[in-house]
């Protein structure tokens, strides 16, 4: 499947739909991007086109590359079109339960047989996402992180009727259109990236609850610290590094003293009563004008952009 370039569909045109589109037509295979709304999608094709200018600006790309991607995307707001002809689909409509239920009765009703169903869901259940289906053998949880044209994680989560063949088939493809695909063998809430990032927030917003530091001091902390070693020594490598012997004397004093609630933090639920939103409000745990806001945005996009263009120079001389 993964060499035959065969139709991809994605349903749903926001910002997820729009950048998975995209991986997909910049890889080579024709895809299909449905959304109830024309306006969407033609947002969605205008930004698809400013993240691979912005690319090519970056030297990844050219705009002979930008407009063979563009050529190989069609809109429309019929999913059955969309998505009837399509070897494999991936669902980023909002993350309300029922819609995506009503979403993949239907496309197990007009999808041929063999299509792999891909929900992009980042903490519902795929099994609950699946269970109005008849064939939800081929159901299928696909992970992308924002932006997903950027991120190359992608995890591919089993539900509790996902054949090995459909888990097999969906790794293939991902890896086939650059993505680094991970297995999730257990269909539970938040997966396993969302897990451990927000283990990390819990700790990290009652540690500013407690007045044990502030929030910019929080951050700091993680990336002048262990956030710096982060990519090349995670903390299964790291802890086999230390010891495990160390690790566990460490745990036994340290564990009872981190935040264990299973109710989110006070100060949190606080924060959004109050209308202290974050960027978008221009206060959060920090106050951030709407230039120190976009500043942050542009220095994660400079980040990740040079994270890439590292790899791709690594393959180069390697090659």
């Amino acid at each position: 499947m993964s060499s035959a370039k065969e139709p991809v569909a994605v349903i749903g045109a926001g910002l997820m739909g729009s950048g998975i589109a995209q991986v997909f037509a910049t890889g080579g295979w024709p895809v299909a991007l449905q959304d109830v709304s024309a306006e969407a999608l033609e947002r969605a094709v205008e930004g698809i086109h400013r993240n691979l200018a912005f690319l090519v600006e970056r030297g990844l790309g050219n705009e002979e590359a930008v407009e063979s991607a563009l050529a190989r995307i069609s809109i429309t707001t019929d999913l059955q079109e969309a998505a009837g002809g399509a070897a494999f689909v991936v669902e980023c409509v909002f993350e309300d339960m029922s819609l995506k239920q009503e979403v993949f009765r239907t496309l197990d009703a007009c999808c041929p047989p063999e299509t792999v169903l891909a929900t992009n869901t980042s903490v519902m259940s795929i099994t609950a996402i699946a269970s109005r289906a008849e064939r939800r053998e081929r159901i299928v949880g696909t992970h992308f992180w924002n932006p997903p044209y950027l991120i190359p994680l992608v995890e591919v989560v089993r539900a509790a009727e996902t054949t090995p063949e459909t888990m097999d088939r969906t790794v293939a493809i991902l890896r086939a259109a650059g993505k680094h695909p991970v297995r999730v063998e257990k269909d539970v809430p938040g997966f396993v990236a969302n897990r451990l990032q927000h283990a990390l927030w819990r700790e990290a917003i009652s540690i500013v609850e407690r007045g044990i530091a502030d929030a910019a001091t929080v951050d700091e902390c993680i990336r002048y610290g262990f956030g710096l070693r982060l990519p090349v020594l995670a903390p299964m490598e790291n802890a086999d590094m230390v010891g495990l012997d160390l690790t566990l004397s460490i745990h036994d004093y340290i564990l009872p003293h981190l935040e264990a609630s299973p109710e989110p933090s006070p100060l949190l639920r606080q924060k959004v009563e109050t209308g202290d939103l974050g960027f978008k409000t221009g206060r959060g745990f920090q106050e951030w004008t709407a230039e120190q806001a976009q500043a942050s945005r542009d220095r994660l996009l400079a980040y990740l952009v040079g994270v890439i263009a590292g790899k791709e120079g690594e393959n180069d001389r390697a090659g």
